[in-house]
């Protein structure tokens, strides 16, 4: 049998196992594992900035089209990095594949330089950690942690490799090795049956398109399904994408938050709810007495510890979301159910509730900006979001007709996510426009990835939302706490009430010549007195391109010019400071905004 390093054998299964791209972090402790991605050489590797950022792209990778993405850092700090992202994509369900470096095994346990316990430290955020103590078992290591990010519930796994484990030599042969079967658990017939006797004996039924129809790319026998049966959809937000914008049977989203008016109305009408691949997170739900109310409930999930968890199904279904959908569909056409003529009024209703955007003032309001959006933007682009009052307008206004293409961290909300995302994004698919809509704080979080992104000729568009607050805990403190404390980040809003001792501080009149200088002495320029971090400025600095928009009529040549230009490229739109979104504690009382 063939000899060769313990990590040329772990290059080769990631090659065999369709692995593309890595992003990730060289380090002392991850080196050897380098060395056979260069000696092998058909593993694309991007340079990130930071860990975190590096499995933010992976993530946004694997989202935007539905594959594994692989990570890379060194040991100690570099692997616990990686924390925060391995707990967006478990709770995301997004397989994802951390490869980090550790000590030799003599230093484990001693304290030794970078020598932290990182398998244990994320066992309660991956399906599996492992720490390889032999050579000889990476092969086996790495393709069971594939089996493993893919089979049931997708989710993300750790390998760590001790610097003495990925030296060594082992015998392999990849010509005699391939990946494992990967199982679909497969619905019980009698509870298809079930569940389309339900359905059809409800009087006002509903579908709920659950992010999971998502991941199993079922979201064509899912609308199939609805389109025979004449049932109204209705999606989480991280189902938002499963069904076209525009379907005659597609009524938004439920939710406190992330919302449609059209799609909680419809929700809370129904008499009976067919939930596939949800989770009924508490953003979801709200208040559970309301939106449980009196309605029925079928729950297909292929995760066991998802059925009951927080909504008691009359019927719950632990399979596989495409395979049930495929057993419904087959048990329709036995049963020779016909499409019948369409007695519903969905689209109507969905068109007479839309929230307003045709506001044309200065400052520019923010339902403004995603009019533009999608006035503009084809239904080929994929967009990516993160948490904030940025995510939720974009959630409620936001039109889009293709799975895939809306990519958003709904469970965990990490700040940051979005803009690594969208480099991963594109990476995987080059022939999109990708477009990040973030706010003006959550940018700052992973915006040292933005020279990766130059560095690679990654092109996409930021769209920066700025107010100068974190927009969604001003709302929460305006509403729960009647205060205004630490949310403003425009430097001139400061200067007109609040303590400008360190590390900034105002010099003569802050509205005059000699404008605002930091602690050390150096001018902010009059120009940029009032709108704190200059983003333009750094998307220059960072080899990009940057512009900011102040009057809504700008807006859509600034978007031209973005795609266009074929580069990274960040449109900064100043926009009212406080406009409040639309959000309630339950999803009959939603307080509207205008």
């Amino acid at each position: 049998m063939p000899k060769m390093t313990a990590m040329n054998a772990a290059v080769k299964i990631l090659e065999s196992e369709g692995v593309k791209h890595i992003f990730g972090i060289p380090g002392a402790g991850i080196l050897p594992f380098y060395r056979s991605l260069k000696d092998l050489g058909t593993i694309r590797h991007m340079l990130c900035r930071h860990e975190e950022g590096a499995i933010h792209m992976a993530d946004g990778y694997a989202r935007a089209i539905g594959t594994v993405g692989v990570c890379a850092a060194t040991s100690g700090p570099g692997a616990s990095n990686f924390v925060t992202g391995l707990y967006t994509a478990q709770v995301d369900s997004i397989p994802v594949l951390a490869v980090t470096g550790q000590n030799v095994k003599a230093q484990l346990g001693r304290e030794a330089f970078q020598a932290v316990d990182i398998a244990g430290i994320v066992k309660p955020v991956t399906k599996k950690s492992y720490c390889v103590q032999e050579p000889a078992m990476v092969p086996w290591v790495f393709r069971e942690a594939f089996r493993i990010m893919k089979e049931g519930r997708p989710g993300p796994v750790l390998i760590d490799l001790p610097l003495d484990v990925q030296k060594g030599e082992i015998e392999y042969d990849p010509e005699t090795d391939a990946p494992f079967p990967v199982f679909r658990t497969p619905p019980d017939r009698k509870q298809v049956a079930k569940a389309l006797d339900m359905l059809l004996a409800a009087e006002k039924p509903v579908m709920l398109l659950g992010g999971g129809v998502i991941l199993a790319d079922a979201c064509e026998e899912f609308v199939r399904i609805a389109e025979i049966l004449q049932i109204p959809v209705v999606t989480s937000y991280m189902g938002k994408s499963g069904i076209p914008w525009n379907h005659p049977l597609a009524a938004g989203q439920v939710g406190i938050q992330c919302n449609t008016r059209s799609g909680n109305r419809i929700f809370l009408e129904s008499t009976l709810v067919f939930a596939v691949g949800a989770r009924f997170n508490d953003r979801h739900t709200g208040a559970l007495n309301v939106y449980k109310g009196n309605r029925k409930f079928i729950h297909v999930d292929v995760d066991p510890g998802q059925l009951g968890k927080n909504i008691m199904p009359d019927l719950g279904i632990c399979a596989d979301a495409g395979l049930t959908l495929q057993a419904l569909l087959e048990e329709i056409r036995r049963r020779n159910i016909k499409p019948g003529p369409s007695k519903l009024a969905v689209s109507q209703l969905r068109t007479r509730l839309e929230r307003k955007t045709d506001y044309d003032g200065i400052p520019i309001k923010p339902q403004r900006v995603f009019r533009e959006i999608n006035e503009f933007f084809d239904d080929e682009t994929v967009f990516v979001t993160c948490i904030g009052l940025n995510q939720i307008w974009s959630g409620q206004l936001q039109k889009i007709s293709r799975p895939r293409h809306y990519l958003d961290c709904g469970g965990a909300g990490p700040l940051g996510w979005d803009l690594p995302a969208s480099i991963g994004a594109k990476v995987a698919r080059p022939d999109r426009t990708v477009v990040q809509v973030v706010g003006d704080y959550g940018f700052q979080f992973c915006m040292e990835e933005l020279p990766v992104a130059v560095m690679y000729n990654v092109p996409f568009v930021c769209i920066v939302l700025n107010n100068g607050y974190l927009g969604l805990i001003r709302q929460a403190e305006k509403y729960n706490f009647d205060m205004d404390f630490e949310v403003q980040t425009w430097y001139e809003a400061l200067a007109e009430g609040a303590s400008l001792a360190a590390p900034r501080m105002a010099l003569g009149d802050q509205r005059g010549a000699v404008g605002v200088v930091d602690s050390a002495g150096s001018r902010i320029e009059p120009e940029n007195r009032g709108r704190g971090f200059d983003f333009v400025r750094f998307a220059d600095a960072c080899g990009a391109i940057g512009e900011r928009v102040t009057d809504p009529e700008e807006i859509r040549g600034a978007l031209k010019r973005a795609v266009e230009s074929g580069r990274p490229y960040v449109i900064d739109i100043v926009m009212e400071r406080d406009t409040d979104c639309s959000m309630g504690v339950s999803i009959d009382a939603v307080k509207e905004f205008e």
